[in-house]
C-alpha cells in the first residue's frame, strides 16, 4: 500500500509541474470548461450587452418535437483537443471570435439591411418605408448617385444633369438628408442607418447627424409648446422666398404609408435658429450618444477598386481621422465612423481571399493611421466596421470566420485592446459579380446559395440582391423576393435556429486555417511593398484584382467554369440576355426639382456661406479638427460648395501612375 502510495505521490507531484508549466491562460481555460458545459446545459442563457441584462432560450423545439440547442459544444474529452478547441474556435461571444461576436442573436431583430436610392431625396424616403414596413427594426442602407459620390452639386452641366438621381439618391444639402429620412427616428434604438459614400463622406456624415439633431428639436419644441416662436422665425427667414416642402413628383399622395411626419417641420430652418445655445447643446450631446449607423468613408479600398476617390489620399486620411477625433469627444460609441470594405474589392475582381486580405490590411493601416494621431485603441477600434462580399467560391463560408479570428488575435495580441475592440462586426451583401443577365430568375437561387452562407456565419447584417439588378434598379417586386429570401432562411429553416451550426464540420475547420494563413500569407506579400500605402504607389492592388478578375472571365468563357443558364444548361433559345421592359431612372421633374431645392439653398443661405467656407479652409491650413467646423458649416453650405473649398487646401485626387 505504501507503495501505491508513493507512486501516486510521485505522480501527482510531476502532474502539478506540468500543469505549473501550462500557460496561465491555457490552464484557465482548461479549469472553466467543466462550467462553460454547465452554462451551455441549461434552458436559459443569461449575458451582459453595454449594461443589459439579458436572458434568452438556449434551446428550440421543432414540430416533431426535437429539441435542439442553439449552440452545440463538441463532445471532446482529450485535454488537448478541448484546448485547442478553445482557442481556435471557441463558442460564439468567446475570444478569437471564431463563430460570432455575440453569445446569442438579439431576437426579434432580423440581420435585414436593404440597400435602396433612387432620383430625389422623398423618392427614396418611400422605398426606405417599403422595405422596412412592420420590421421591428428600420436598417436603411443608402446608395448615392455619382454626383453625390464625386461631391458635386446637381446642375444643368452636361456631364452632371443626365446623372442626377441615377443609380443612387441625389443628396447636396442638410434639407435634403432630412427629407431622406423623414419619419424614422434616428434616436430609436432599433434604427440604424448606413451610407455608402467615401470622399465625400465626412460632409455627407455631418448632414446625417444634424438631420437627426433637428428631430429631437422638433419634439423638444412640440412637448414644450414652442412652434409660436418656430413660426415666427420662419416667418422672417422666408418673407422674401417659400419655406421648403416635401414633394415628391412621383407620389401625388404625399407622405407615405407610415410616415409620421417627424424631421420635416424645420426644413429650412437649424435647431440652433429656434432654440436657447444651452438647449441646443443638450440636445446635441443627446443625439451624438444615442444614434446609430456606418458611414462608409474607406478612402483605401477607393483607390484600390472603386475609385471614388476625390481629395488626395493625405488629406481624406486626415479627414476620416478628425471624423474618428470628434466621435471620441463627444462619445460618438453606437456609429461606425468606417465600414472599412472588401465588397468593392470582390465585385472589381478579386477572389475571396484576395478580397479578405485586402481588407483586413486597410483596416490594420487605419488602426496604425489612428493611433500615430494619439488615439488610444479602445477608443476608436470599436467604431470599426467591416463589409463583405458573399459569392459561390468555397472560401466565402469561412470568409467571417477568419476576419474575426485574425483580428482578435491582432488586437489583444499586438495593440492590447479591450475584448470590445477585439470584436470584428460585419455587413454582407450578396454578389452583385454572381447576378447575370441571361435567365435572371436563376439570379434568386445564386443569392438564396449566398445568404445561407452568411448566416451560417453569424454575419452582423445582411443586404440579399435583387434577381433583376444585372438589367435594371430593382422593382419593388423584385425586392419584395429579396427580401423574403433572407426571412425564410431565417425565419423557416431549421437548421438556421442554431447559432453555430457549421462548427465542428472538418471541412470549415479546414478551410478555415487554410484561408488564414492564405490571407496571412498576402499580408507578408503588402509589408515587403512598404505596406498598405506603399503596395498602393505600385499599384499592387490594382494589378493583382485585375488579375483575377480576367482569370474569372476566362473560365467562364471557356466554359470550365460553369455557370447555369449562363455557360451551360442554356434554354431552347440559347439563353439570351434579358432586355428590361423598362429601365428605371430619374425624371426630369425630379432633376429639375433637385437643382432648383439646390438654388435656393445657396441664395437663401448667401451671406453665411461664405463666412463658413473660409473658416473650414482657415481650420484646415491650420491642422484643427474639420469635422468639428463641418458640422456647423453643413448647414449654410452644399455639397459642391464644401467639396470645391476643401479642394483649395486639401488638394484633389491624383492617381499615381
Amino acid at each position: 500500500m505504501s507503495e501505491h502510495q508513493a507512486i501516486k505521490e510521485a505522480l501527482e507531484t510531476v502532474y502539478q509541474s506540468l500543469q505549473q508549466r501550462l500557460d496561465p491562460e491555457c490552464r484557465q481555460l482548461m479549469d472553466q470548461w467543466p462550467e462553460l458545459k454547465e452554462k451551455y446545459g441549461k434552458d436559459f442563457f443569461e449575458f451582459t450587452v453595454r449594461d443589459r441584462k439579458l436572458r434568452l432560450p438556449l434551446t428550440v423545439t421543432s414540430l416533431s418535437g426535437t429539441t435542439i440547442r442553439k449552440i452545440a459544444l463538441p463532445k471532446y474529452r482529450d485535454w488537448g483537443d478541448l484546448l485547442k478547441w478553445q482557442l481556435q474556435e471557441n463558442v460564439p461571444g468567446k475570444f478569437p471570435f471564431t463563430a460570432g461576436v455575440f453569445d446569442l442573436k438579439r431576437e426579434g431583430e432580423d440581420p435585414t439591411r436593404m440597400f435602396a436610392g433612387e432620383g430625389c431625396p422623398e423618392r427614396t424616403n418611400k422605398r426606405f418605408h417599403y422595405v422596412s414596413a412592420d420590421a421591428p427594426a428600420k436598417r436603411l442602407s443608402t446608395a448615392f448617385d455619382s454626383v453625390t459620390l464625386y461631391g458635386e452639386d446637381p446642375g444643368h452641366r452636361p456631364d452632371i444633369y443626365g446623372k442626377i438621381g441615377n443609380s443612387g439618391v441625389s443628396i447636396a444639402t442638410i434639407d435634403d438628408a432630412k427629407k431622406l429620412y423623414s419619419g424614422f427616428d434616428l434616436c430609436d434604438p432599433a434604427t440604424s442607418v448606413s451610407m455608402t459614400i467615401n470622399g465625400p463622406a465626412p460632409i455627407l456624415l455631418a448632414f446625417f447627424l444634424n438631420a437627426a439633431v433637428d428631430q429631437q428639436c422638433e419634439r423638444y419644441i412640440t412637448e414644450h409648446n414652442l412652434w409660436d416662436n418656430v413660426n415666427a422665425v420662419q416667418k422672417k427667414k422666408f418673407e422674401n422666398g417659400s419655406v421648403p416642402q416635401y414633394h415628391n413628383p412621383l407620389f401625388a399622395e404625399g407622405l407615405p404609408e407610415g410616415h409620421n411626419g417627424l424631421g420635416l417641420s424645420l426644413l429650412g430652418l437649424s435647431g440652433d435658429e429656434v432654440l436657447g445655445a444651452d438647449v441646443y447643446a443638450t440636445i446635441k450631446a443627446d443625439v451624438l450618444k444615442r444614434v446609430r449607423g456606418t458611414v462608409q468613408a474607406d478612402i483605401l479600398k477607393e483607390d484600390q477598386a472603386q475609385n471614388t476617390c476625390i481629395f488626395s489620399t493625405e488629406f481624406a486620411l486626415k479627414l476620416m481621422g478628425d471624423v474618428q477625433e470628434y466621435f471620441i469627444q463627444h462619445k460618438v460609441r453606437n456609429f461606425y465612423s468606417v465600414s472599412i470594405s472588401g465588397y468593392h474589392i470582390a465585385e472589381a475582381g478579386a477572389n475571396p481571399v484576395t478580397q479578405l486580405a485586402f481588407t483586413l490590411a486597410n483596416g490594420f493601416t487605419y488602426v496604425e493611421y489612428y493611433l500615430s494621431r494619439g488615439m488610444h485603441i479602445d477608443d476608436f477600434a470599436p467604431n470599426l466596421s467591416f463589409f463583405f462580399s458573399n459569392g459561390m467560391d468555397p472560401e466565402y463560408s469561412v470568409i467571417g470566420r477568419v476576419a474575426r479570428r485574425i483580428w482578435a488575435k491582432a488586437m489583444k495580441h499586438i495593440y492590447k485592446g479591450n475584448e470590445r475592440s477585439q470584436k470584428l462586426k460585419y455587413h454582407i451583401q450578396t454578389s452583385g459579380r454572381s447576378l447575370h443577365a441571361q435567365e435572371i430568375d436563376f439570379n434568386d437561387i445564386r443569392t438564396t446559395l449566398q445568404a445561407l452562407y452568411a448566416i451560417y456565419d453569424n454575419c452582423n447584417s445582411l443586404h440579399t440582391n435583387a434577381y433583376d439588378e444585372a438589367i435594371t434598379t430593382p422593382t419593388e417586386e423584385s425586392v419584395r423576393r429579396a427580401m423574403a429570401i433572407q426571412l425564410i432562411i431565417n425565419r423557416e429553416l431549421g437548421t438556421a435556429r442554431s447559432e453555430n451550426f457549421i462548427q465542428g464540420s472538418f471541412l470549415i475547420e479546414e478551410l478555415t486555417d487554410l484561408v488564414e494563413e492564405a490571407v496571412l500569407m498576402e499580408f507578408d506579400r503588402i509589408s515587403e511593398r512598404g505596406g498598405v500605402l506603399g503596395a498602393m504607389e505600385r499599384m499592387y492592388q490594382r494589378n493583382k484584382i485585375q488579375e483575377e478578375s480576367l482569370y474569372y472571365e476566362m473560365k467562364k468563357n471557356d466554359g470550365s467554369l460553369p455557370l447555369i443558364g449562363v455557360n451551360t444548361f442554356l434554354n431552347k433559345q440559347g439563353s439570351p440576355t434579358i432586355l428590361p421592359g423598362e429601365v428605371i431612372r430619374s425624371t426630369v421633374s425630379e432633376k429639375e426639382q433637385q437643382i432648383k431645392n439646390l438654388n435656393d439653398f445657396k441664395e437663401r443661405n448667401s451671406a453665411q456661406s461664405m463666412q463658413a467656407l473660409l473658416k473650414l479652409k482657415d481650420a484646415a491650413i491650420s491642422g484643427n479638427n474639420l469635422f468639428e467646423i463641418l458640422m456647423d458649416c453643413v448647414k449654410t453650405c452644399s455639397l459642391g460648395q464644401i467639396t470645391h473649398a476643401l479642394y483649395e487646401v486639401g488638394g484633389q485626387y491624383r492617381r499615381s501612375m
